[in-house]
């Protein structure tokens, strides 16, 4: 049974900006895509960057370090299929945004 652990609240993280959390040991990128929340593991594959302080259009997180591109919805990359960043699982309710673990 997955647990629920409160991360943030939603009026922290406005339509089409992201943001960092530190939770249970991991760090991840929590991004409101048009009311709806979205969180990859925080660090792209190329070289480490923090996605969560990329900027995103749409649901298009670009990292700050080298431009790498991530769908926040699934975590694949646009522009190279052979690359992702890993999805968490979010559930929302109220302004709260909880961390789902198994």
């Amino acid at each position: 049974m997955a647990e629920r652990i409160r991360i943030v609240q939603r009026s922290e993280i406005p339509a089409g900006t992201g943001k960092v959390i530190v939770a249970e040991g991991r760090v991840l990128a929590v991004f409101n895509v048009e009311g709806r929340f979205h969180a990859v593991e925080n660090t792209c594959p190329h070289r480490g960057g923090p996605l969560g302080e990329g900027s995103l259009e749409g649901a298009v997180v670009t990292c700050p370090w080298h431009g790498w591109q991530f769908d926040v919805c699934t975590g694949a990359s646009p522009r190279n299929p052979n690359v992702s960043v890993r999805c968490v699982p979010l559930e929302v309710q109220g302004d709260d945004i909880f961390l789902l673990t198994e």
